[in-house]
Order: C-alpha cells, then sequence, then structure tokens
C-alpha cells in the first residue's frame, strides 16, 4: 500500500527568537514566531507524514494552546508523528520539501537539513529525502522578508 501526504506551514520572521530551519540553527537577525521552535520545514514535514496517514494536522497532536508544547523541539514532534507512522506499518518511501524564503540564503544547510530529517525517519540521504530552496524574487510576504514557507510531499510505503 503506497500513501501520499503533502504538508504546507508558515511562520512570521521576528526580532529575538533563533531561526531554526530543518532542525538547523541558522544565524539571521530573525527568527521564526511561533509556540513551539517554528520550524516551518519540519512542520511541513510532520504535516505531510500525518495526511499520508489520514490523522490530521499537527495542530490536532500539538495545539498551540497546550503549555506542554510551548517552545517545543520540532525534531522532537517529527519523531513523534514518526513513530505513528511506525506503528502503522509504514515506512519512507521518499520525501521533497521546499522552503521557501527569500533570506536567510539555505544553499549551505540544506545537506545538514537532509542528514538531520533522514536520520529521524530512518531514511536514505542521498535516495530519499529532498529539500530544496527557492525565493519569491522579492514578492509577497517571503519576498518581504516578513514570513518563511515551506511545503512538502511525502510517500508512505506499507
Amino acid at each position: 500500500m503506497i500513501r501520499v501526504g503533502q504538508g504546507f506551514d508558515v511562520h512570521q520572521m521576528v526580532d529575538g527568537r533563533p531561526c531554526i530551519i530543518g532542525g538547523v540553527h541558522i544565524p539571521h537577525e530573525k527568527g521564526l514566531l511561533g509556540h513551539s521552535d517554528a520550524d516551518v520545514l519540519l512542520h511541513a514535514i510532520s504535516d505531510a507524514i500525518l495526511g499520508a496517514l489520514g490523522l490530521g494536522d499537527i495542530g490536532k497532536h500539538f495545539p498551540d494552546n497546550d503549555p506542554e508544547f510551548k517552545d517545543a523541539d520540532s525534531l522532537k514532534l517529527l519523531e513523534h508523528v514518526w513513530g505513528l507512522a511506525k506503528e502503522r506499518g509504514y515506512r519512507l518511501g521518499n520525501i521533497d520539501s521546499t522552503i521557501i524564503a527569500q533570506k536567510p540564503k539555505m544553499i549551505s544547510y540544506i545537506p545538514q537539513m537532509n542528514e538531520i530529517i533522514a536520520r529521524v525517519l530512518e531514511a536514505e540521504e542521498s535516495s530519499q529525502v529532498n529539500v530544496k530552496a527557492t525565493t519569491t524574487e522579492q514578492l509577497g510576504f517571503t519576498g518581504r522578508g516578513e514570513g518563511i514557507a515551506a511545503q512538502s510531499v511525502v510517500c508512505l510505503i506499507k
């Protein structure tokens, strides 16, 4: 059985917060605002996996009004979500994700993101996990540096 899910997430850029994307701390003058660590990429991936499983989204599993998840490490949230997939007998076919941001530039951090995500999802980094980044050519909220978005598509195999 093959299941496909897609995820999308957006977080606002603000002063005084760390910029954590794909589990990587990226030096930048602004970070992402959210109840958890606001890792927009890992949230999109978690939503894609939950979607493939038919289990809703991360807001259902980790509500933003629950103090337990205040400043939560999104890697731990992804590990929990991946556990739900494994409990149901699924393994990763592949995952393809895109970070949408004008700044900071992502290219030098993508190999580390791929490595982290592959480790959590028990996957082959080079053939099953693909993270890429794009700008919006200075258009829209991402182009103005007001926020960062990410989208992800996952294929789960049983």
